[in-house]
């Protein structure tokens, strides 16, 4: 073999050797990498959370709301969605409205993303529940059925029972300025916004369970 052969083979050897030496590594590590990396990702394609079809039911829910959100806003949201999977899978949420429909596309939506939903038409179908299981959230409108004051009323029973849920209120008709009960956590009338804030109580609840 010649000397230019030689030196040749002679300076390819680091480039070999850092291959051989990288490919070690990663077998050595791929287990503990796949360990921590997998579970993310299971969980996020098992949520169903993908931008498309979060931003689709955000839209809808939007609709329905006919509140004005700015594409900065809605894009926000989706990103918070996107990386909160872990957060929201598990949650438990009573949501208390007495036209769910309206709801349907947001409760899709925290569904898709692994929260268990409890509906309830009434304070009165409401009562049982909260009181018979712990939950994470609970969302309410405030007039319903004619009397402007039912999600009012049904802090006051959350207190009578000593249950210290967060409560958000989520309806088209309040105005802050009239003043907030201190039983609420959070009040608004967009969709983007109510993502934001159980979003928001999930993580506080994971902590808490720390």
């Amino acid at each position: 073999m010649s000397d230019t052969l030689w030196l040749k083979l002679i300076g390819t050897l680091p480039a070999v050797l850092w291959v051989a030496f990288a490919s070690l590594v990663y077998f050595t590590l791929r287990g503990t990498i796949m360990q921590r990396l997998v579970p993310r990702l299971t969980a996020v394609r098992a949520l169903g959370v993908e931008v498309e079809l979060a931003g689709e039911l955000l839209d809808r829910a939007q609709d329905e709301s006919q509140a004005s959100v700015s594409a900065t806003a809605r894009r926000t949201a989706l990103g918070r969605l996107e990386h909160a999977a872990d957060v929201l899978q598990g949650g438990k949420m009573l949501w208390v409205d007495d036209r769910p429909e309206g709801n349907a596309p947001l409760v899709e939506l925290f569904r898709t993303a692994g929260m268990h939903i409890d509906i309830a038409l009434s304070t009165k179908e409401a009562t049982p529940l909260f009181r018979r299981r712990p939950y994470d959230v609970i969302i309410s409108d405030i007039d319903r059925s004619g009397d402007r004051q039912a999600g009012i009323k049904m802090l006051r029973l959350l207190e009578q029972y000593h249950l210290d849920v967060p409560v958000l209120i989520y309806t088209g008709r309040f105005n802050p300025e009239r003043g907030v009960d201190r039983r609420i956590f959070a009040a608004t009338t967009a969709p983007v916004d109510l993502v934001h804030y159980v979003i928001d109580l999930m993580e506080r609840a994971r902590l808490g369970s720390l």
